[in-house]
């Protein structure tokens, strides 16, 4: 949970300060202003050649389309007139200008120039970033720390906020699933999403409070209640640091049963937290995150770089890494994502988006294979984990490719080495037939986040069905139950990645399955390490065997609400409703 001071936005990369320039600042802003856009233009130009070359001709035309948006008369002038007759920052400029589009876009129904807003605002985004430096706290309007909020955190504005001070997020959209909101927990940040019409109820400036436990958002509290969650905060923060004590201890169950627990990261910050909260591994590292936080194509030595570095930062340098996973609420320009789909977490995404590119597809593969060479020097290892697999073929296609890249890498004498190759299971037709799937792979790792939306048909984003997606479902527990069955009787290693592995309620269930591979948000490791203790394998056993004759899901919420209050009463603080 967190206090602070609410900073509302509607476009996180776009300053709204409204302070009034000074006749003689004037020159000096229209002049900055000029430089900024000449240097976007490059940007784009350069852009542009790399996706033409690395991807291709019609996924590089995107960035024409926005060099012209830079250059259309009534964008300039109007930008020019509000800095010299309204003594408008440029940044503030920009601020009204994206709102005067979006009112008028909102008044049509014609997709098409809707989409076209979606190019003006990365127009807008690019040239504001050439301006300042985003959220910097010395470019904030307010002192921190801060409470953001808005109506959308996409995932690589959250990555952005690293070194900001920001204390808390609230959302109107998204779930404590979206990416957004892992991304925040994974550093530590409280967040609370799908809170409709907040940016009605809330202003720049007003004192908040988030309660990432009960995802409940209070706005200028009176001072009782800012002194009951103080002490909540302390309590919560006394209660993190005790269990942080037990990071070099190996984890195990109260009957000595070894257990895994790895991290989920996103880049070297994740991997040296993972290290230090007692993780024995990465289990899984999103490399998206590094082209979306990339100005421009990533070559494969700039991934070679970055994957070494990973490496050298990971517990026992040992890493799981997925190749990309861009579509749904993570898209980047250079691979086609212009256009809007009606559906992108079920469409053109993922693994079918590296298909649709094989030779952007071997460029990653490329760079992995070369990078498992450092960490066998190192003394640890990397596997290949492929998202979003949904059928047989479509393992045997990125087997053929990894031998395609193999050769390359031979026939160039660059050292690389061979390595496990997995599936990431989210995909209900997937698990249905995990047992044809199993025997072509190395290993499986469960997604149990889109696993979990696309079973219960809820799109985890979207407020109005986001309480369906809950793991603690019974439809999601019997084929967990199936799945966990299922890699076993194959000899296949199986960790569940996704954020019922930092749950308590449900890594309970996950122990009681026969899991024992769990990869999590660093932060919780010690959490669950701490929760192992308490559990035995016969007792999880019995809990997951009553759990699963329970018929809905607030019945198993309940039920398991009151067995953890039973076997680990201290760890009441940190469990979420």
């Amino acid at each position: 949970m967190a206090i602070g001071t609410a900073y509302c936005i509607h476009q996180i990369f776009v300053d709204p300060n409204t302070q009034r320039l000074e006749d003689a600042e004037v020159n000096a802003e229209l002049a900055q202003y000029e430089a900024a856009r000449e240097r976007s233009v490059g940007d784009l130009r350069a852009l542009q050649a790399k996706v033409e070359s690395q991807v291709g001709h019609n996924e590089a035309a995107i960035f024409a389309v926005h060099e012209s948006i830079l250059r259309d008369a009534a964008f300039k002038d109007r930008i020019r007139q509000w800095i010299v007759k309204d003594r408008l920052t440029a940044q503030a400029a920009l601020h009204r200008l994206l709102n005067e589009y979006a009112s008028l876009f909102a008044r049509t129904k014609d997709e098409y120039l809707r989409d076209r807003l979606n190019d003006v605002r990365d127009v807008v985004v690019r040239l504001s970033a050439r301006l300042t430096k985003v959220l910097k706290p010395q470019s904030s309007p307010l002192a921190g720390p801060l409470i953001i909020v808005t109506d959308e955190l996409l995932p690589s504005q959250a990555i952005a906020l690293g070194d900001i001070d920001v204390k808390g997020i609230v959302t109107q959209t998204g779930s404590q699933t979206s990416h957004a909101a892992i991304i925040a927990r994974s550093r530590g940040i409280p967040a609370v999403s799908g809170i409709l019409g907040i940016l009605r109820q809330v202003k720049t400036g007003d004192t908040v409070i988030v309660d990432g436990r009960d995802g409940h958002v209070t706005i200028n509290p009176d001072s009782e209640t800012k002194s009951a969650y103080r002490k909540l905060e302390r309590e919560f923060f006394l209660l993190k640091d005790e269990l942080a004590a037990n990071r070099g201890a190996p984890a195990a169950t109260a009957d000595g049963q070894p257990l895994e627990l790895l991290a989920n990261i996103n880049n070297v910050a994740d991997a040296k937290a993972a290290k230090a909260m007692g993780a024995t591994g990465v289990g899984l590292f999103r490399t998206e995150y590094l082209y979306l936080t990339h100005r421009s194509v990533p070559n494969e030595q700039e991934q070679l770089t970055a994957y070494r570095e990973i490496v050298k930062a990971a517990p026992n340098h040992t890493v799981t890494i997925r190749t990309l996973d861009l579509g749904g609420d993570k898209t980047a320009p250079y691979l086609g994502h212009q256009y809007t789909e009606a559906n992108p977490f079920m469409g053109w995404r993922s693994i079918r988006l590296s298909f649709e590119h094989p030779e952007f597809f071997l460029v990653q593969l490329r760079a992995i294979l070369r990078a498992a060479a450092y960490a066998h020097e190192l003394g640890g290892q990397i596997r290949i984990m492929f998202p979003m697999i949904t059928t047989l073929e479509e393992i045997h296609r990125v087997r053929k490719m990894v031998r395609r890249a193999c050769r390359q890498l031979q026939d160039e004498s660059k050292p690389f080495r061979a390595v496990q190759l997995g599936m990431m299971l989210e995909v209900p037709a997937a698990a249905i037939s995990i047992r044809t799937l199993v025997t072509e792979v190395d290993f499986v790792s469960i997604g149990s986040n889109d696993l979990v939306q696309y079973l219960m048909a809820a799109d985890r984003d979207n407020p109005k069905v986001s309480h369906l997606c809950q793991p603690l479902a019974p439809p999601v527990l019997h084929l967990l139950t199936d799945v966990v069955r299922a890699c076993s009787e194959a000899k296949k290693p199986l960790t569940l990645c996704g954020e019922m592995a930092g749950q308590p309620r449900s890594f309970a269930l996950l122990l009681g399955m026969g899991l024992r591979s769990f990869s999590m948000s660093p932060s919780f490791i010690p959490t669950m390490k701490d929760l192992a203790t308490h559990l035995t394998v016969t007792d999880a056993g019995e809990i997951l065997q009553r759990a699963l004759k329970l018929k809905t899901t607030a019945r198993v919420r309940q039920y398991m609400r009151k067995q953890l209050a039973t076997i680990a009463p201290n760890l009441a603080l940190l469990e979420t409703d």
